[in-house]
């Protein structure tokens, strides 16, 4: 049975709250500009996300756990920033693929694992320092390595995995903390500590995150990674599939192939 990770009723209402969507919106250029490559015209796409208002112009549905997705329903479904909240990463890869069409493309992004890393070495020393232990407060991201891997697994042809990085400044660690609320991202870990953090933990960890990353002006650095997964749906004229943990195909070179096959 897989474990859970997310607890789906505090997530849908840090959603419900959120305002800052610049990472969404960063998540949809890049679709877009991927799609751009593609010499290809979709008419039956979806596009999986919490915030369907950003994609105006293609179907939508939620990120549940269960996708409503039908059967080769689809020639193109993106999985778009909100796979970091999965319970089953790999159930939810295999709902994409099983609703493609053959020849169908798969895009799914999420954070990874260098995502916020300077709060969270923050926060782990300073929660140590002052309460002697840890507790789960920030979203355990998966690695890119892994990632093309997992694309085979669940039956994608030509995967590929990889990533970009934004750097957003701060005045401070509350300010990244009130951001992380705004873009409903705030923590829905399911065994999250149910009361509120300890103030001497904020300030100490407020204190640590400027000591050791602070830019000569003050300000404090967060890193989003951003993880690309692309796959296709098999086909007889694609290339033949690397072999299980190899995703080192170009970008470029799958969906050239792929064009090529179709």
């Amino acid at each position: 049975m897989t474990p859970t990770l997310t607890d789906r009723k505090a997530l849908g209402l840090h959603r419900a709250r959120a305002t800052a969507f610049f990472l969404q919106e960063e998540a949809v250029f890049e679709v877009q500009d991927r799609l751009a490559e593609v010499n290809r015209r979709f008419t039956k796409p979806v596009v999986v996300t919490a915030f369907p208002h950003l994609w105006p112009e293609m179907p939508t549905i939620s990120d549940q756990d269960t996708l409503d997705l039908q059967t080769e329903a689809h020639d193109l479904v993106v999985h778009a920033l909100c796979l970091h909240w999965a319970n089953d990463l790999v159930g939810q890869l295999v709902q994409c693929r099983r609703a493609l069409q053959p020849d169908g493309l798969f895009l799914g992004l999420l954070f990874g694992g260098q995502t916020l890393h300077e709060l969270r070495a923050s926060l782990a020393q300073a929660e140590a320092e002052v309460t002697g232990g840890l507790s789960p407060r920030v979203l355990p991201m998966a690695e890119i390595r892994d990632l093309g891997g997992l694309l085979q697994r669940a039956g994608f042809a030509l995967p590929v995995a990889d990533s970009f990085s934004k750097t957003v400044l701060y005045r401070d660690a509350f300010h990244l903390m009130t951001d992380l609320r705004a873009m409903g991202e705030a923590n829905a870990l399911d065994g999250r500590l149910k009361r509120p953090t300890s103030r001497a933990v904020l300030a100490r960890a407020a204190q640590i995150y400027a000591e050791t990353y602070a830019t000569p002006e003050g300000l404090i650095p967060a890193t989003f990674e951003i993880i690309c997964l692309t796959g296709w749906a098999p086909h007889e004229t694609q290339q033949k599939p690397l072999r299980p943990g190899s995703a080192a195909t170009r970008l470029e070179d799958a969906l050239n192939a792929a064009i090529k096959g179709g």
